[in-house]
C-alpha cells in the first residue's frame, strides 16, 4: 500500500500545482493601468529579486559546503564504506534546500504581481481587492505544500529509508532558518528606519514616496513574510513528516508491513487537498469582513480535512487512535490561532488597552505590550502540552511491546495533524504583504483617501492574520521538535543495536551530563534572538543616516517639489548588504554548539540540550511574535482615529512600540521556531558519531 500512497501523494501535488498555475494566471489577468502604481511596484520588484538572488547566492555556498561534510560524515563516516547510503544523504539535503528555495521564489514572483492588482483593484471596491490578494497569496500555499509534499514522495519512494528523509528535512530547515533570518533582518531595518525618521521625526505618512526607505519597506514585506515564513512553514511541514516516518519505519519493521508509513502520506495528501478545497470556497461580500472570510476558510479546510481522513481511516482501515491523535493536533492548532488572534486583533481588549496605555508615553506602551505577550504564551503552551500529552495517551495502548514507539508516533501524527491546513495558513500569510504592498502602492500612486481606507481594512485583516499563523507556526514547530526529539531516540537506539551497545529511553534530569545540556540548550534561543535582533538594530542605525543624508542633500526632496525622488536603491542596498552580513552567524552558533554538546556530553547531554531548546524556545518564540503583532496593531488602531488618531502623543508612542515590535514579530520570533528545528535534526544526524565519538 505504500507505494500507492506515494503515488497518491504525486499526484495530489501535481494537482496543488496545477491549481496554483491557475489562480497565478487568473492574478494575472486582473486589470492593472495606473503607471505610476506600476513603476514603484516594478521597483519592489526588482528589489525582491535582488534580495532574493544575492541571498541565494550566500546560501548556495553553505549548502554546497554542509553537503560535502555531510558526504564525508553521514549517515556513518565515509571510510567505513558506505559510500552510496552518504551520495544518498547529500543529494537529499540539496534537494530539500532546492525545493525550499523554488517554493519562496515562485512566492516572490506572484506576491510582486499580486500587490500590484490587489491595489488597482481597490478601486473598485474591497471584494475585488481581497480576491486578488487572497488568490495571490495562495498560489504561495500551493507552492510551499506542493514542494514539501512531492520532495518528500520522491525521496521516500527512490530511498524507501527513512532517515535520508532528514537529510531532505535538515536541507528545508537551514535554509529556511537563514532565509527567515535573512529576510527578516531585511524587512525589519527598513520598516525601523522609514518609520522612526517618516512618522515620528517628520510627521509624513507610512508610505510617502519622499521616504527614501519605502520602497526597502515594501520590498521586506516580500522577501520576510513571503518568502521567508513560506520556508519556515515548508520546514515545519517537511520536519513533522521526517520525524513521523522515522517512528512509522521503526514499528513497521518490528511489527510487519508498511500501514503506518502509508498513513504518513495519506493523510499528509488529504491535508493538501483540503486546502485546494479550503481556498476555492474563500469568498467576500461586497461590504464583508476579510478577517471573517480568512477565518472562516480556514474552518472549512479544517472540516474537510477530518471528513477525508475519517472516511481513509475506516476505509484503509488505519488505527483509529492515531487519527484521534492527527485529529487532536489540527483542533488544538485551530484553538491556540484563536488565542493568537485574541491577543493582537484590534477589536479584542489587550490590542485596545496597550493603545489606550500609550496616550502616556512610549514607556506604557512597552510595559503593557511586554506584559499583555507574556500572557498570550500560556494558553499556547497548555494547547501544546496538551496535544502531546493527549496524543501520547491515546497511542500508547495500541500494542504494549511497543508502547513508546507508538505513543510518539502519536505526537508526530499530531504534529502532521497540526501541519495539515499548512496550505490555507501559508496562503492567509503571504495575503499579508500583499496587501500591505497594495496599500502602500494605493498612497504612492495617489488613488485617494477612499482607496487608501479599502487598503487599510484588507490591510488590518493580513496584521490579525499574520500574527495567528505565526502562532500556528511556532505551536506546531513544538510538536514537530517534541516528535524528532522520539526520532532521534529512536536512531539513537536503532545505532546502539547495531554496536552492541545501550540505548536510551529517557533522560534523567538528575544525571549531570543531562544536566549540562538542558542548560546550554534553553541559553541558546535567547542568544540566537539576540545576535538577530542587534543585526537588526546596526542595520537600522546605517539607514537611518542614509534617509537622513538624502532628505538634507537631495534638494527638494522634503518639500515634495515634482520630479524630485529619492535614491531608494541605496537603502535597499544598505538592508540587503547588513542582511548577508548578519544572517550566518546566528545560525551557525546554534548548530556548532549543537556539535560541541554532543561531542562532549554525548546522546544524554543531547537530550537535555534539545528539551532545554525547545522549551525555552517556544517560549520566546510565542512571546515576541504575539507581543510584536500587539504592538503592531496597536499602533494601526490609533491611526484609525482612535486614542487621540495619528500624529497625537498616543500615536508616536505606538510608533515607538511598533519599532521595538517589529524584529520580536519579524526576524527573531519566527526564527526560533527554524532553529530549534535545525537543532534537533543535526542532532537526530549525528547521533551515531555522537554515541561513538562523545568525551563523557
Amino acid at each position: 500500500m505504500d507505494k500507492l500512497m506515494l503515488y497518491l501523494s504525486i499526484l495530489v501535488s501535481l494537482v496543488a500545482f496545477a491549481f496554483a498555475a491557475w489562480l497565478f494566471l487568473w492574478v494575472k489577468r486582473q486589470p492593472s493601468e495606473n503607471k505610476l502604481i506600476a513603476k514603484n511596484g516594478e521597483l519592489i520588484r526588482q528589489g525582491a529579486r535582488t534580495f532574493l538572488r544575492k541571498e541565494y547566492t550566500v546560501l548556495a555556498r553553505f549548502a554546497l559546503v554542509a553537503a560535502v561534510l555531510i558526504l564525508i560524515l553521514l549517515p556513518s563516516p565515509i571510510w567505513k564504506g558506505n559510500i552510496f547510503d552518504n551520495i544518498l544523504m547529500a543529494v537529499a539535503y540539496l534537494m530539500g534546500t532546492a525545493f525550499s528555495a523554488i517554493a519562496g521564489k515562485i512566492g516572490i514572483e506572484v506576491a510582486t504581481i499580486a500587490n500590484v492588482k490587489a491595489a488597482e483593484a481597490a478601486k473598485s471596491g474591497i471584494k475585488p481587492s481581497f480576491m486578488t490578494g487572497f488568490r495571490g497569496g495562495a498560489v504561495m500555499g500551493m507552492a510551499v505544500v506542493g514542494s514539501s509534499l512531492l520532495g518528500v514522495a520522491i525521496v521516500y519512494l527512490l530511498t524507501g529509508d527513512a532517515t535520508t528523509i532528514l537529510g531532505f528535512s535538515f536541507g528545508a530547515s537551514s535554509l529556511a532558518m537563514f532565509a527567515k533570518a535573512g529576510g527578516g533582518i531585511f524587512t525589519k531595518t527598513a520598516d525601523i528606519s522609514a518609520d522612526l525618521v517618516g512618522k515620528v521625526e517628520l510627521g509624513i505618512p507610512e508610505d510617502d514616496p519622499r521616504n527614501p526607505a519605502v520602497i526597502a519597506d515594501n520590498v521586506g514585506d516580500n522577501v520576510g513574510d513571503v518568502a521567508g515564513m513560506g520556508a519556515d512553514l515548508f520546514d515545519s511541514n517537511v520536519a513533522s513528516m521526517a520525524a513521523a516516518l522515522v517512528l512509522a519505519g521503526s514499528i513497521d519493521s518490528a511489527v510487519g508491513g508498511v500501514l503506518n508509513v502509508s498513513m504518513v502520506f495519506c493523510f499528509a495528501a488529504l491535508g493538501l487537498l483540503a486546502s485546494v478545497i479550503g481556498v476555492l470556497t474563500a469568498r467576500i461580500g461586497k461590504k464583508g469582513n476579510p478577517t471573517r472570510a480568512l477565518n472562516s476558510s480556514t474552518y472549512v479546510t479544517t472540516g474537510v480535512y477530518i471528513a477525508l481522513t475519517a472516511a481513509a481511516t475506516a476505509i484503509l482501515k488505519f488505527e483509529w487512535r492515531i487519527w484521534l491523535a492527527c485529529v487532536v493536533g489540527l483542533l488544538v492548532g485551530v484553538v491556540i490561532g484563536i488565542t493568537t488572534d485574541y491577543f493582537t486583533d484590534d477589536s479584542k481588549k489587550p490590542v485596545r488597552m496597550v493603545a489606550k496605555a500609550s496616550g502616556t508615553g512610549p514607556a506604557f506602551t512597552i510595559l503593557s505590550g511586554i506584559s499583555y505577550g507574556l500572557l498570550s504564551v500560556f494558553p499556547a503552551m497548555i494547547g501544546i502540552g496538551v496535544s502531546a500529552l493527549a496524543a501520547y495517551k491515546l497511542c500508547e495502548s495500541i500494542n504494549p511491546a511497543y508502547t513508546f514507539e507508538y505513543s510518539m508516533f502519536g505526537i508526530s501524527m499530531a504534529a502532521v495533524g497540526m501541519l495539515s491546513i499548512v496550505g490555507m495558513i501559508v496562503s492567509n500569510d503571504a495575503y499579508g504583504p500583499i496587501v500591505d504592498n497594495a496599500r502602500g502602492l494605493a498612497e504612492m500612486g495617489n488613488l485617494g483617501e477612499d482607496v487608501i481606507a479599502i487598503a487599510d481594512e484588507l490591510d488590518s485583516a493580513g496584521n490579525t492574520v499574520k500574527a495567528v499563523t505565526k502562532g500556528f507556526a511556532i505551536s506546531a514547530a513544538g510538536l514537530t521538535v517534541i516528535s524528532l526529539l522520539g526520532a532521534f531516540m529512536s536512531e539513537v537506539n536503532t545505532a546502539a543495536a547495531e554496536l552492541g551497545v545501550e540505548g536510551i529511553k529517557n533522560f534523567d534530569i538528575m544525571n549531570p551530563v543531562v544536566f549540562f545540556g538542558l542548560l546550554i540548550g534553553a541559553a541558546i534561543p535567547a542568544v540566537f534572538s539576540a545576535m538577530l535582533m542587534l543585526g537588526v538594530d546596526r542595520n537600522a542605525q546605517r539607514m537611518v543616516e542614509e534617509i537622513h543624508r538624502q532628505f538634507r542633500e537631495i534638494v527638494g526632496l522634503k518639500e515634495g517639489k515634482e520630479g524630485v525622488e529619492p535614491e531608494y536603491d541605496k537603502c535597499i542596498m544598505i538592508a540587503t548588504t547588513g542582511a548577508m552580513k548578519e544572517l550566518i552567524p546566528a545560525g551557525l552558533m546554534a548548530i556548532v554548539s549543537t556539535l560541541v554538546v554532543g561531542f562532549i556530553g554525548g546522546v544524554q547531554a543531547i537530550g537535555g540540550y534539545l528539551c532545554g531548546n525547545i522549551i525555552t524556545g517556544l517560549l520566546l518564540a510565542l512571546f515576541m511574535s504575539n507581543s510584536g503583532g500587539l504592538w503592531d496593531n496597536s499602533k494601526k488602531y490609533i491611526e484609525a482615529g482612535n486614542e487621540g488618531g495619528k500624529g497625537s502623543p498616543a500615536h508616536k508612542a505606538a510608533v515607538v512600540g511598533d519599532t521595538v515590535g517589529d524584529p520580536f514579530k519579524d526576524t527573531a520570533g519566527p526564527s526560533i521556531n527554524t532553529q530549534i528545528t535545525v537543532v534537533s535534526l543535526v542532532a537526530s544526524l549525528m547521533s551515531t558519531l555522537f554515541l561513538t565519538l562523545s568525551i563523557f
